[in-house]
């Protein structure tokens, strides 16, 4: 199927009727200090309470079935059980992701409000999770990963492919399986886009592979095929050759692996302190902060941002890392 032909599908020219997934920044603030992310050097606002009250009749307008809590991390904002259990009750599936270090603290109360989530494990042991997210962190994040499965609450695991882990990545999921995860997916770091992940300015070049890491990136990916069979890895082969594709052409040894998404057709990001993004990676907007989600999103300025990006007129798109194709709006 055609994205022009999907229900949720905007037209140019034309509203954007449905948005069933909104990701949200309930913390600019981190509990981490990650060499690939700058919320731990700056992040300072939460998302407010009230503001989310009053977006809740443009969410049931837009008929929002999913709300992706995220960050910063989330579970640093001293109401995030009150804003999860709000989506509740607004028959909103609140969804986690979190870095992971404050899930076994608050497990009981995690496994009760939301229907997903999603820990950050960048790697097998505890010394390479120290460099690579600052904290002395590993055993608490493997005790929060279990203490999810203990509690029947499927629990997902996302590694950041790096320089400092991508020789462990099927190491890393041997571990995710052993402690209970359901599934465990892969992204590679993000090099390019200068305003995700707090920062002002691109990431820092050490997280990209060298030339001569490469061949070993792409013999380590075929080693992930043991978990083909049962789908833990999320991702198909094809998709997890697309890491060494972006890392290649980061040298400036071949394109970019081709980017297909529909992603702000369906979903948007709405930040700390109410600017609005089509996705993670492309700037969005302040303007008109206290108005309904539904308004903000066929505003000009957002009806123009997702023409551009419909068009391949933005130069994030050609470098993504994390595009997202989806042939219907379930969630």
């Amino acid at each position: 199927m055609h994205c022009s032909e999907l229900r949720w599908h905007e037209p140019p020219g034309q509203a954007l009727r449905a948005l069933p997934l909104l990701t949200l920044y309930l913390s600019e603030r981190c509990n981490s200090r990650c060499i690939s992310c700058d919320w731990w050097r700056s992040g300072q606002r939460d998302f407010s309470v009230q503001m989310l009250e009053r977006q809740l009749p443009a969410l049931r307008r837009l008929g929002t079935e999913v709300v992706m809590l995220s960050g910063g991390e989330p579970l640093l904002h001293p109401e995030w059980m009150h804003i999860a259990t709000l989506l509740r009750r607004h028959g909103i599936r609140p969804w986690l992701l979190s870095s992971g270090l404050a899930v076994a603290k608050h497990a009981a109360e995690i496994a009760h409000l939301f229907d997903s989530v999603t820990v950050s494990l960048d790697a097998a042991d505890a010394a390479r999770y120290a460099r690579i997210r600052g904290v002395d962190g590993f055993e608490a994040v493997c005790r929060g990963v279990s203490a999810m499965a203990e509690l029947g609450r499927p629990v997902s695991v996302r590694t950041t492919v790096q320089s400092a882990n991508y020789r462990e990545l099927p190491q890393i999921a041997r571990l995710a399986r052993l402690l209970g995860a359901a599934s465990i997916s892969f992204l590679a770091a993000d090099v390019g886009a200068g305003s995700a992940f707090g920062r002002h300015g691109e990431a820092s070049p050490e997280i990209a592979l060298g030339h001569e890491d490469l061949p070993v990136l792409e013999a380590v990916l075929e080693e992930l095929a043991e978990f083909e069979a049962d789908g833990f890895v999320l991702e198909s082969r094809a998709k997890l050759q697309r890491l060494a594709a972006y890392f290649r052409a980061l040298l400036g040894e071949g394109e970019f692996p081709p980017v297909r998404c529909n992603a702000p057709e369906f979903s948007a990001v709405m930040e700390a302190d109410g600017a609005l993004r089509p996705c993670f990676f492309i700037p969005g907007s302040q303007l008109g902060v206290e108005e309904p989600l539904d308004e903000r999103l066929n505003s000009v300025q957002q009806t123009s941002l997702r023409a551009d990006i419909r068009a391949g007129q933005r130069p994030e798109c050609r470098t993504c890392v994390c595009s997202m194709w989806r042939e219907n709006a379930r969630f």
